[in-house]
């Protein structure tokens, strides 16, 4: 098994991929270590001397802040950020060409096709709050559901929103509300309201238009004398619409996919995110469509992603995003660079531009074709650009939101929370995959391990999304994890 990896020519530190002991000795550039590099860490492999850009990715990670020799450890102790504040963008577009050799006319799964041409991978009924203070009544209508029909799955969309909300901040809840109702994975919806909260129905609907009103139903429960026998006469009729779906044969074309990371480590950027990224290209090369999220992780690595969008449209809308992020935490007093988390450190990241360039791994090469925001479904095939946090909960539930039906999660850390769609947990090492076999669905980790090629687990990865595009369960819905939590930012009276 290799002891470390060079990713690019330029680099001037290397990262281990196991646990090595000092005074190791490295072949290849003729020196022993000068102490104990863990797994994910980096160490130098030239003297580096201190303000010298430390290079990984083939890219600047932050600079030296003193005096580095090879064999050393270089990390948060001897490592700084090189980014300050907003900065201004050039579009310098990047011509993009499909690889023919990633086409295949075969890739199919077994979805449900809904009556607007959307496919959901899934066909369930959501129970969801129009506010948190009716959430007990939406478990209690859950539990009644399936006593009376064990058959179908039901899942509740838990929030503590909705009511003492104003403006921005409740449109925003209202948003993504509504995005995850429209969720084609929802075959039908009961939208269950108090009645006296700000988000008041009447003008819920209007995210929600034009309201297919044999898929979603209302019920305002202070408007009834006994809110449980009116929910369950709408149960039935939910029931019943949803037994017309079917399992159909579908083109890849019709799964739409998301790419999230969490509980990042120093090989996350080496093995289970550049996974992704070959995945989506090839999703994309076939007519998916795929959305990439973590805005504040795209921060240091934006050049990188900036001058793929499709125009100059696609090209604005992507720097006001991430500008306008930016500004978000300095509006708040807050350094916008303070990242990475301390998981992220003590698994071997270093910088936010290491983690960044890391991150973004998972877009692949393919075209950047919109930007999203919050609650905002997608419409158009290829790669899609999200806003939002980096936040594990919060981030899932805007890629639901914005009509996921699948989410790919990358992990180096280990994380046991899953969305209210299949999220398939990837780990980035074989280590924690053996360990949390209850957490993890698929081990990147192999691409060192084993030596094998990208391509090669690409399409292992692909054939493993397509069984869960077809049906199978992954550990998230097996143990029930379905989470939402909502962004927010206002104020609560």
């Amino acid at each position: 098994m290799k002891q470390y990896l060079k990713i690019n020519s330029k680099d001037n530190v290397v990262v281990a991929v196991s646990d090595l002991k000092k005074d190791t000795f490295i072949k290849e550039f003729g020196f022993a270590l000068k102490c104990d590099i863990k797994r994910g860490h980096k160490f130098a492999i030239k003297p580096i001397e201190k303000g010298q850009d430390i290079i990984k990715y083939g890219m600047s990670i932050g600079h030296a802040t003193s005096n580095i020799n090879e064999g050393e450890w270089v990390h948060i102790q001897n490592l700084a950020t090189n980014l300050s504040d907003i900065i201004e963008y050039e579009y310098k577009k990047v011509n993009i060409k499909t690889d023919l050799k990633l086409v295949d006319n075969e890739l199919k799964f077994k979805g449900y096709l809904r009556e607007d041409g959307k496919a959901g991978v899934r066909n369930e009924i959501w129970i969801v709050p129009a506010v948190g203070c009716i959430n007990q009544v939406c478990n209690n209508v859950k539990k009644m559901a399936e006593n009376q029909y064990p058959n179908v799955t039901f899942k509740v969309l838990n929030h503590a929103h909705g009511c003492s909300q104003l403006g921005d901040d409740l449109s925003t809840t209202q948003s993504i509300l509504a995005g995850l109702i429209k969720n084609p994975n929802a075959g039908g919806v009961l939208v269950i309201s108090l009645g006296c909260e700000n988000n008041q129905i009447e003008e819920f609907k209007k995210y929600l238009y034009p309201i297919n009103e044999d898929r979603i139903k209302f019920v305002t429960t202070q408007d009834v004398n006994d809110e449980y026998e009116v929910c369950m006469e709408k149960i039935d009729d939910l029931v019943q619409y949803i037994s017309c779906f079917s399992l159909t044969e579908l083109p890849i074309s019709k799964l739409t996919v998301a790419f999230k990371c969490g509980g990042s480590d120093g090989l996350s950027g080496l093995t289970a995110n550049p996974l992704c990224g070959f995945t989506s290209d090839k999703l994309i090369a076939n007519g998916a469509t795929t959305i990439l999220t973590e805005v504040p992780e795209m921060f240091g690595a934006e050049n990188m992603l900036i001058n793929r969008a499709k125009n100059e449209v696609v090209f604005k809308d992507l720097v006001t995003m991430i500008n306008n992020f930016k500004q978000y935490f300095k509006s708040y007093g807050q350094s916008i660079y303070e990242n990475p988390s301390p998981g992220n450190k003590d698994g071997g990241i270093s910088t936010l531009e290491d983690k960044s360039l890391g991150c973004i791994q998972k877009g692949g090469l393919s075209e950047i074709v919109d930007v999203l925001e919050m609650g905002e479904s997608v419409e158009e095939s290829g790669l899609n650009l999200l806003n939002g946090p980096g936040n594990d909960q919060v981030s899932c539930t805007n890629l639901a939101a914005s009509g996921a039906t699948i989410i790919v999660f990358t992990t180096g850390r280990g994380n046991p929370f899953g969305s209210v769609v299949p999220t398939i947990k990837v780990s980035s090492n074989s280590e924690l995959y053996q360990k949390k076999k209850n957490w993890i669905d698929f081990n990147a980790g192999r691409i060192i391990d084993e030596q094998i090629t990208f391509n090669y687990l690409r399409d292992e990865f692909i054939n493993f999304i397509i069984q869960v595009a077809s049906g199978k369960q992954v550990n998230n819905e097996i143990y029930g994890f379905e989470e939402i939590a909502l962004f927010k930012d206002g104020v609560i009276l």
